[in-house]
């Protein structure tokens, strides 16, 4: 029997109590693989899930993301939290709105970053920042189960980049309700140590930027509770194509093939 949404919740939450990695599928086939590995839990990747149909991160509509959703929760068993960027608007009430959308669809938890996507001014102000984190807790809250709301702080990911005003920008975040924190590119596990002794929630690590990935042990040692991978698998599976689509084109050899796993394994993992 299909887990109930109240059942994953419970389960999503009580993975926090200790250090866990939730990778992110791009499609029912690679969720199933995941889940077929053994991970306890699945997240979206908004950069992935836009890339996958051809369109740039954040290229896909709210409707358009939780369509997308809908389809990696139906495709297994597993509790699934999402990458919603910005909420799909400026404003607290369509952040609430978006959080109430998302458990609709099934998902256990969500992410809401600060970036507003505007390159002039590529943040929120601190204080409607944290308005919108309080206005979608207060949503969260009033679920009949217990999802779980990530607040990120991307301050680190543009120019000037400032390790406190990540921590005091974390902080007023969980004051505003936020069950999780998050803040990428964080540039060296120094920082990832102060980030984690400075907040009470638990903080997730997003590896998958190049020489700001660190390993799980070092992480955990550090206070990390979950370790994303945020679009990293997808790129790898791409290089993957690339390379063997190079090698077929540039060369006309298929060496690409010794490396290949077979359909029935690929069946067996995947549980079909």
């Amino acid at each position: 029997m299909p887990s109930s949404r109240h059942e994953k919740a419970v389960r999503f939450r009580a993975l926090h109590q200790e250090a866990f990695i939730i990778p992110n599928p791009w499609d029912i086939g690679s969720a199933r693989i995941l889940a077929g590995l053994g991970f306890k839990a699945l997240a979206t990747s908004s950069a992935a899930a836009a890339n996958a149909v051809g369109r740039r991160d954040h290229g896909l509509s709210r409707t358009d993301s939780l369509a997308h959703s809908r389809l990696i929760v139906g495709a297994t068993d597993l509790p699934v939290s999402a990458d919603l960027g910005k909420g799909f608007g400026d404003a607290p009430e369509v952040v609430a709105e978006t959080v109430q959308l998302a458990a609709e669809a099934g998902l256990v938890g969500c992410t809401i970053e600060d970036s507003t996507g505007d390159a002039d001014h590529p943040l929120y102000e601190e204080a409607l920042a944290v308005e919108r984190i309080a206005a979608a807790a207060e949503a969260a809250r009033a679920l009949p189960f217990p999802f779980m709301l990530t607040a990120r702080a991307h301050n680190l990911l543009y120019a000037n980049p400032n390790l406190d005003d990540t921590i005091r920008r974390l902080q007023a975040f969980e004051k505003a309700g936020a069950d999780v924190l998050f803040a990428p590119g964080l540039p060296d596990i120094v920082a990832v140590r102060a980030v984690c002794a400075a907040t009470s929630k638990p903080f997730n690590f997003m590896a998958g930027i190049k020489g700001k990935s660190f390993p799980v042990p070092e992480l955990v040692a550090a206070g990390v509770k979950r370790i994303s991978l945020a679009g990293s698998l997808y790129r790898a599976a791409m290089s993957g194509l690339l390379d063997a689509a190079r090698e077929v084109k540039d060369t006309g050899a298929f060496s690409y093939l010794d490396r290949c796993v077979t359909t029935p394994e690929l069946h067996e993992i995947m549980g079909i």
